[in-house]
């Protein structure tokens, strides 16, 4: 599978549903994971597996994260995620969730190579060449040598077996989302695997992070997690950047017609307007950060708590008024957004 830019959306527990999906490729995103999904829901009858396994024509190309702690339940449930159509199968290796890692399960795998890589056997001994399998880990379970070593070795023996990607979040397992994450241990990584392909992941808030991570690391491409969430438009800066112009700010206006397409699509997926208004007034919200006024318009929109009141709070937030700005104005400059931790696996 080859993508036209080498920006991936990532796999954002409770956020990267399809409705993210859409919009996200409607503005420029080339290649998008679905939220990570335990092995034993997608294996589980009813109507969340249906949910899981339902892959529009629309999102493609399109990539199911798994996470779990058996190599028998796991690779079953990769093959399910291929014959339901889903292009490439990702293996949670990273998630730092306390819950989670009290299962056994994402990050806490990076302690334990012989289970992480019998799980990786069991994903590529179920998909059987239908799709590329790849892995997303996390630089270690901390910061001691002997969690390095186990890195390498999950890394190495990956690729040995014949994993299509890994992307490394360079944040160690114990630091959850605290600290910067540490670009110059993607560039050793990066170093050491050689031509084969290596992503990363961490502290992509803005189109220059992106670029800037490409260029001081060497990585073959990027994984942005909480930057993309209520910023469609990353993608579409992002191509700017490479080709050379300056990446635009995007006006209210935009703001909010991505909103409003949104809130269209997730309507159609969760089954109407009550369904539809909890998973879609998150991103409404992340949209704040973005707005000229972050703060009054972060305020304003948490007072959402309706399916009527979005698209005349999303109109009055956004309005035109706010768009006089034109030209050199809109340009982005290099700043980051202050974007909170989620207590999800986002990156």
């Amino acid at each position: 599978m080859r993508i036209d830019l080498p920006v991936v959306q990532a796999a954002l527990s409770g956020y990267s549903d399809l409705p993210m999906r859409t919009v996200a490729r409607e503005h420029g995103a080339p290649y998008a994971l679905n939220e990570v999904v335990l092995d034993a829901l997608v294996l589980q009858k009813g109507k969340l597996q249906r949910r899981i396994l339902s892959v529009p024509e629309h999102d493609h190309p399109v990539g199911g994260q798994l996470m779990g702690s058996q190599p028998e339940t796991f690779g079953k449930a990769a093959r399910e995620l291929v014959r339901a159509g889903f292009d490439v199968v990702d293996i949670n290796f990273g998630c730092p969730v306390n819950k989670v890692l009290g299962r056994h399960r994402g990050g806490w795998l990076l302690q334990d190579p012989t289970t992480a890589l019998a799980m990786v056997d069991a994903v590529l001994q179920a998909v059987a060449g239908d799709a590329p399998v790849t892995v997303k880990m996390r630089r270690g379970s901390d910061d001691s040598p002997d969690a390095e070593r186990r890195f390498f070795t999950i890394l190495e023996g990956a690729i040995e077996r014949g994993v299509a990607a890994v992307t490394v979040h360079p944040r160690t397992v114990a630091q959850k989302y605290v600290g910067p994450s540490r670009w110059e241990f993607l560039a050793r990584c990066k170093r050491h695997v050689g031509a084969f392909t290596l992503l990363g992941s961490g502290d992509l808030f803005s189109a220059f992070d992106v670029v800037a991570m490409l260029q001081q690391t060497g990585v073959d491409g990027v994984t942005i997690a909480r930057g993309c969430i209520g910023n469609p438009f990353v993608f579409g800066q992002v191509r700017a950047l490479q080709a050379g112009a300056a990446p635009q700010r995007p006006t209210c206006a935009e703001q909010r017609a991505a909103i409003e397409r949104h809130w269209q699509l997730a309507q159609e997926f969760y089954g109407g307007p009550a369904r539809a208004l909890p998973p879609a007034r998150m991103h409404v919200i992340k949209y704040a950060q973005y707005h000229p006024e972050p703060v009054a318009a972060r305020e304003r929109l948490v007072a959402l708590r309706r399916p009527e009141q979005l698209l005349p709070l999303v109109a009055e937030v956004f309005a035109d008024v706010h768009d006089a700005a034109s030209g050199a104005d809109r340009e982005l400059r290099r700043e980051h957004a202050v974007v909170p931790a989620l207590q999800s696996c986002t990156e």
